[in-house]
């Protein structure tokens, strides 16, 4: 009888391990979803390539000590740490995971060359990082990943249908085409997603997330808004020479603020940061949002402009060296070299 006792003991005890187990990779695996329409990165960061990512005291940035490898610093570059060996960029961030393209070396996707960047995959990461909590979203070449929410809206290539606007939810399921031009997906407030189209016109486009309906907000000629709260939108001004204009969305008055023609912006705050498009003197220069305080911070012809709290980073379009100065401030930049963490 003690016997049978002690076995059914031993059954119950390997059920319950077994049990337990089960939760814990239940709990362990499932999505934590957004309350409301959370987003994961500023719009000139997207557009410059999401190499840089703030979120609650953390910068989450591609390293380009370590061949653009997936790392966390704090604010001021200290606290160094390597997340895992993807290279990265179109960083999102929100509590509970990163989200970004994969661009490891030897990775697919010769076929958007075109966008001047080779890209693989759109991923998910836990925020504290580990190569075994990379959840691949969809695996064919994308760009342009912005966190609206549950989603991840991007665009993505295929042979078929080339270049279009999709969208996939942070657990993976649900991909699915939202339009059939490659809209930018970078210039987000809430469930409102900013763009401007890219075939008959350039007027700036609103897009709800909540079902994909659209509808046009200013008919100008326009590149790369960025809008603020519905109100205001900054661009680069097709009709100027690309030079970087303000529209007052509820009157349409336009504002140019500089007469420069520009490569690249980069709106953070009261800051506006660019790259100056000439053949004598290129450099990269700030001003205030309003045109104000112009300054020339750096000569030479540079890219991938992206901005945290504290500091500005760019790079050298010809050599690749990466820089940074402090926000706001018109200091030498120097290089930005963060150092590697061993594995």
């Amino acid at each position: 009888m003690k016997k049978k006792i002690s076995i059914i003991i031993a059954v119950i005890v390997v059920i319950a391990l077994i049990a337990a187990a089960v939760i814990f990779h239940y709990l362990s695996n499932r999505t934590h979803f957004n309350e409301g329409y959370v987003n994961g990165n500023t719009a000139g960061n997207l557009y410059n390539g999401g190499l840089f990512c703030e979120y609650d005291g953390t910068v989450y940035f591609s390293n380009p000590s370590d061949g653009g490898k997936l790392y966390s610093m704090s604010p001021d570059g200290s606290n160094l740490a390597k997340l895992c060996d993807d290279t990265v960029s179109y960083i999102n961030a929100d509590e509970h995971y990163l989200y970004y393209v994969r661009n490891n070396p030897g990775a697919t996707g010769a076929a958007l060359s075109f966008l001047s960047v080779n890209t693989d995959s759109l991923c998910r990461i836990d925020r504290e990082g580990g190569d075994d909590s990379v959840l691949i979203l969809d695996s064919a070449p994308c760009l342009y990943a912005s966190l609206y929410g549950n989603y991840i809206y991007y665009i993505r290539y295929d042979e078929s249908e080339g270049s279009t606007l999709y969208k996939v939810k942070i657990d993976g399921s649900d991909c699915k085409q939202v339009d059939t031009a490659p809209d930018f997906t970078c210039s987000a407030n809430g469930e409102y997603m900013y763009y401007n189209g890219t075939d008959s016109d350039h007027y700036i486009w609103r897009l709800n997330t909540t079902d994909d309906s659209k509808g046009m907000l200013y008919g100008g000629n326009c590149y790369m808004p960025t809008v603020i709260d519905d109100t205001t939108a900054y661009f680069m001004d097709c009709d100027n020479n690309y030079a970087i204009a303000r529209t007052d969305l509820s009157t349409g008055e336009k504002t140019l603020l500089s007469e420069d023609r520009v490569d690249w912006y980069n709106l953070y705050g009261d800051y506006i940061y660019f790259q100056k498009n000439e053949s004598e003197h290129p450099c990269l220069g700030f001003m205030r949002t309003d045109g104000s305080g112009y300054t020339t911070l750096f000569e030479g012809n540079f890219k991938d402009i992206t901005i945290t709290s504290e500091y500005v980073y760019f790079r050298d379009f010809s050599t690749d060296q990466s820089y940074c100065v402090p926000l706001g401030s018109s200091a030498a930049p120097v290089a930005f070299e963060p150092g590697v963490v061993e594995d």
